[in-house]
């Protein structure tokens, strides 16, 4: 009996001490509160955030830059005596947000750590720092950690710029890498959020000896266990700026975009969104409050337009479609086809024009039979399914345009617009049949046609190049390489054979000096452009304009769409003009042009 009672005792006792030891590992190995409690007293964790990529223009203008900003952080068992009224009046705020801090630091239970510095008030400016550095020493448990956040030197290329802001719980749940933690700020969208990686740079950390009153006496072990941070990469644009600022002030009081590329690289020399809004006001204290009204503003000055807006291309695609006939065999450069106006309506005294002519003239009639033609080969015996046939080899060559698809721009939330297809009709007839006769509006950029303004400007920069685009991009040159990302050094080819287009290059031109866009007209350059009108009933219709300049080596090719304000020959043309003649020549030499877009009475 007492043998049995032994063993049991002894059981219990090296059970006890089991216990012990794997709760004395748990405190010394797993669990670091004790070794923080243990170490609070006389070190302190500070983060060294690292300085974001600086952002220039082409020409090494500096856009993006970074000033210094301040967070009040606390260490809750450090407070001593706190005298809240003081602490109100320094910190300008009310005795109700202080309580309201403390609770809300303390709901945090995940994060909450009495040892710990905790962020109690964020984004306090330079200015807010000068008042309170000498005060701090009056709010025992507080103290300053300096980071920094985006400034700009312009209002301009808000929308493609982006924005930095604190990252999210959502956000911080999709880190798998574990880069992130809470406070930390984070691109939410342009070229900030694109190129994420190569800006955010690498935090550091630095642990610092305190004394029992919290006063700072040095490094902890001379900086042995302290880590430097790392700056993040600059970003060199392929923006002009002063032609973006010049394009901002054209666009302003109108609704719409203009993009302007370099044929020869697919490098972006403007990118207008209209309205656009002051980048300045998404930073700092007052970020929250900004960008409620910015966010709620009903002309929706976030909404990148040139990426994001889908419009009717109108006859701009007359371009398109002549190569694509072209190619097909079903016209020649000399085909000429009756205007007739009981087809479809048109503009302008012209009559039996030739291919050249048509483009000039804009005339629909002859664009209708040109897709009637495309689409009715005769490849079938059914009038339905041939024309299946034909607009499945139609939207083959207009695809390789970049039309109907992202084209892949370095920025996010780029729309791919819309090139119908035999799938699409079967589900907007609900399966039952359709022919050309049905669906023939898209022979003139109306119809079920959408393109974004991205895509028109590489239209027209593929045009210019006689057959082929690279990828429209912002960024040419990143961190100490000075080179762009990979897949923006690839050339893409369309399907039309490239003689073709010498064509379009000649009846872009007419258009310019003796058709519909005579107002893109300059002395000394010969611009190449087509002119379109987009139906917008019951609104005006859109004014549309596309170019490229000079003909033979072209420097700039742009698109223009300026939402409301009627003939393409008039606002769109205006402005193309404006932006090649700024660009080319760095000033215009036609102010009245310049007074008249300005005004923006479009409308008679």
């Amino acid at each position: 009996m007492n043998e049995g009672r032994k063993e049991i005792f002894q059981l219990v006792f090296v059970l006890v001490g089991f216990i012990f030891l794997v709760k004395l590992f748990f405190i010394q190995v797993i669990d670091d509160r004790y070794a923080e409690l243990a170490d609070s007293n006389s070190v302190l964790r500070q983060i060294e955030y690292p300085f974001r990529g600086l952002i220039k223009d082409r020409h090494g203008k500096l856009i993006v830059y970074n000033t210094p900003e301040y967070d009040l952080e606390v260490i809750v068992k450090d407070i001593k005596n706190l005298d809240s009224a003081k602490f109100c009046s320094v910190f300008q705020i009310t005795r109700e947000e202080l309580r309201k801090k403390f609770k809300e630091l303390k709901a945090k239970k995940k994060e909450y750590s009495p040892v710990k510095p905790m962020l109690f008030i964020d984004q306090l400016s330079n200015e807010d720092f000068a008042k309170l550095q000498d005060r701090m020493d009056e709010f025992p448990g507080f103290l300053i950690q300096a980071r920094t956040t985006r400034a700009y030197t312009t209002n301009a290329l808000a929308n493609a710029l982006g924005y930095v802001s604190e990252i999210s719980k959502e956000e911080l749940k999709r880190d798998a890498s574990k880069t992130y933690k809470q406070g930390d700020y984070i691109g939410q969208s342009g070229i900030e959020a694109f190129y994420e990686e190569q800006l955010r740079g690498k935090r550091g950390l630095r642990f610092k000896l305190r004394d029992v009153k919290g006063i700072e006496k040095g490094s902890f072990k001379n900086g042995e266990y302290d880590t430097l941070s790392v700056p993040g990469q600059d970003l060199i644009s392929s923006i002009d700026l002063d032609l973006q600022m010049y394009g901002e002030k054209l666009m302003k009081g109108k609704a719409g975009s203009i993009v302007c590329i370099e044929p020869a690289t697919g490098e972006i020399l403007s990118l207008v969104s209209g309205p656009s809004y002051d980048p300045n006001l998404l930073t700092g204290k007052n970020y929250s409050s900004n960008f409620k009204l910015i966010s709620t503003d009903s002309m929706k000055p976030l909404f990148n337009r040139p990426l994001m807006a889908q419009y009717r291309p109108g006859s701009i695609f007359k371009i398109v479609q002549a190569m694509t006939a072209l190619q097909e065999g079903v016209i020649t450069p000399d085909t000429r086809i009756r205007c007739d106006r009981s087809i479809i309506d048109c503009h302008g005294p012209h009559s039996f024009e030739d291919l050249r002519g048509a483009i000039t003239n804009s005339c629909n009639p002859y664009f209708h039979n040109v897709l009637r033609r495309m689409l009715n080969q005769g490849k079938a015996n059914d009038p339905f399914k041939d024309t299946r046939i034909g607009l499945a080899t139609w939207d083959k060559h207009i695809n390789s345009f970049g039309f109907g698809k992202r084209l892949g721009i370095d920025l996010p939330n780029e729309k791919d617009g819309l090139i119908p297809t035999p799938e699409y009709y079967d589900r907007a007839y609900n399966n039952k049949p359709w022919k050309f006769s049905n669906i023939y509006s898209i022979a003139i950029g109306e119809g079920e046609n959408l393109v974004v303004p991205l895509q028109m400007a590489n239209f027209v920069s593929t045009v210019a190049n006689r057959g082929f685009y690279y990828t429209p991009h912002l960024i040419k040159a990143i961190g100490k390489e000075g080179v762009p990302l990979p897949q923006f050094k690839e050339r893409h080819y369309t399907t039309i054979d490239s003689s073709y287009f010498r064509v379009a290059v000649d009846a872009m031109q007419r258009v310019v000096e003796a058709g519909t866009g005579r107002n893109a007209w300059l002395p000394d350059v010969i611009v190449c452009g087509k002119t379109g009108t987009v139906q917008n009933e019951p609104l005006p219709s859109h004014s549309v304009f596309i170019a490229f300049a000079p003909r033979d080596n072209p420097k700039i090719a742009v698109s223009v769409y300026v939402e409301n304000a009627g003939q393409g020959a008039m606002a769109a043309a205006m402005i193309a003009s404006l932006m090649i003649e700024k660009y080319l020549f760095g000033n215009t030499r036609r102010p009245y042009v310049e007074d008249f877009v300005m005004a923006g009475k479009f409308q008679f």
